[in-house]
């Protein structure tokens, strides 16, 4: 049989083939019994050895033309069965969008993470700029800046985690407060809400990791008649035009004149319950005019500028807006818990 005879019986039972292939995995056995190495296509082009050589040139393009050929007929069955493939893995995983089925659990905000949104959209509203600064503070910014030099008694208050000598853990959000003094010039106003870290014991209003938010304005002639509409203004924003602001003396070394506030009891309206023991009010923030001392290491000019600035705890307002009376709930992740606030 000549090599034409030999081209044409190859194409012939490849067509047959090709018609009966119903995988790919098929089609690549085909393809490489026909053009692989051992292949019967590649069989012949090795057999050219026995052509007359002025023969040669026509037989090898008719022995090309037909590998190109199968070749094309190859791609065009793969293309075919690949379609087919994927339209049976489609139909396989079709999903019905009419089939009823259970909705999924929908999370909802932390307590926490809702107060906070509250508060800073209070503060932002009445013109405050959010900071926020390192949780592994310097002892520089955590307390020398302050007002709180080494070895000043007002430390041992603080419980706190000590990374090194010159490296803390940082026990208020207040640091903040002294970055922003010394890299920007009055006229400041910001407030700065953060995790902070002291060594207290795990109970029902103590936790060891907890959060602030701390304002702080540096301006001309800022007064504690400003501190007092500010913090105003935040209550009845946060808890209720019938809320009242109550301060009283205190000391901060931060601060100079320093106070406690107090605000009408969220629970009965200052008439007096469990919650507020009776006294129409509930502590809820410390605050104060900033110390002179403060300004200066600052390198703000006290003579020219005055300020107020103010700490809340995140957790104490939350637990006192829901009615929680175990901080450890708020950390637990218990769902039954959360649930309550989607």
């Amino acid at each position: 049989m000549g090599i034409k005879e030999e081209l044409s019986k190859i194409a012939e039972e490849m067509r047959g083939e090709l018609q009966q292939a119903c995988d790919l995995q098929s089609l690549e056995q085909l393809k490489v019994r026909v053009l692989g190495k051992k292949g019967s296509l590649t069989a012949l082009l090795r057999g050219m050895g026995s052509v007359p050589p002025e023969e040669r040139p026509k037989i090898g393009q008719i022995i090309n033309e037909h590998r190109e050929a199968l070749t094309a007929m190859l791609e065009s069955k793969r293309d075919e069965l690949a379609r087919r493939e994927k339209e049976a893995r489609l139909k396989a995983e079709a999903i019905d969008i009419t089939e009823p089925r259970d909705l999924p659990g929908v999370g909802g905000v932390h307590p926490n993470s809702r107060v906070l949104n509250e508060v800073l959209d209070c503060f932002t509203g009445m013109g405050f700029e959010v900071v926020e600064g390192p949780e592994v503070e310097l002892d520089h910014y955590n307390f020398e800046l302050l007002n709180l030099p080494k070895n000043h008694p007002a430390r041992d208050a603080q419980d706190t985690f000590y990374v090194d000598d010159n490296m803390v853990m940082r026990t208020h959000t207040s640091p903040v407060q002294a970055r922003v003094m010394l890299s920007r010039k009055p006229p400041i106003r910001v407030v700065c809400p953060g995790r902070v870290f002291r060594a207290d014991e795990i109970d029902a209003t103590h936790s060891p990791v907890f959060h602030q938010i701390e304002g702080l304005v540096i301006d001309e002639n800022v007064s504690m008649a400003d501190l007092k509409g500010t913090l105003d203004a935040f209550a009845k924003k946060l808890y209720g035009a019938d809320i009242e602001t109550r301060f009283r003396p205190s000391f901060f070394p931060f601060t100079e004149p320093s106070a406690e506030v107090d605000l009408t009891c969220f629970n009965c309206r200052g008439k007096g319950c469990r919650m507020c023991k009776g006294t129409g009010f509930i502590e809820v923030l410390g605050c104060g005019m900033v110390n002179p001392k403060v300004l200066s290491m600052c390198g703000i000019d006290p003579e020219k500028y005055s300020g107020f600035a103010f700490g809340i705890g995140l957790e104490r307002i939350t637990m006192l807006r829901y009615g929680i009376t175990d901080m450890r709930l708020m950390y637990e992740g218990d769902l039954r818990f959360l649930k309550q606030f989607r």
